[in-house]
């Protein structure tokens, strides 16, 4: 007898949600630091926060308390990882040297919330 198939046909990654404790200081992380513009369809929500655009998926910022870390993140695809870990490090944002990891290298710095996110340039 053979395995049923999977409970869901995903077809891709729609949105990331990240509670922020300062929506405006995430913005500009967000908007300035990683490239990402900011969206005029977030619904009138109760509480405040934002949707952005990165490339073809959205990053939805939301004001609630932080988790603490336990090894969560997001990762960002850059074209050129030594280029984008120097432009960070410009606007004065810590990212660590970047590493390979199998194929590809990576690097990781934190938004103003302390949320971390991995810089990834594929193999």
């Amino acid at each position: 007898m053979s395995a049923p198939g999977p409970a869901v046909r995903a077809v891709g990654v729609h949105h990331v949600s990240l509670n922020v404790d300062d929506v405006p200081a995430a913005l500009a992380f967000y908007v300035d630091v990683l490239g990402c513009s900011v969206r005029s369809d977030r619904p009138a929500f109760p509480f405040d926060g934002a949707w952005l655009d990165l490339g073809d998926q959205q990053i939805h910022l939301i004001a609630a308390d932080v988790p603490a870390d336990l090894g969560q993140h997001v990762a960002v695809l850059v074209a050129d990882l030594d280029d984008a870990v120097a432009a960070v490090r410009s606007r004065g944002v810590e990212a660590s040297d970047p590493k390979p990891v199998g194929r590809s290298r990576q690097a990781f710095l934190r938004d103003p919330a302390g949320n971390r996110i991995e810089l990834h340039q594929p193999g």
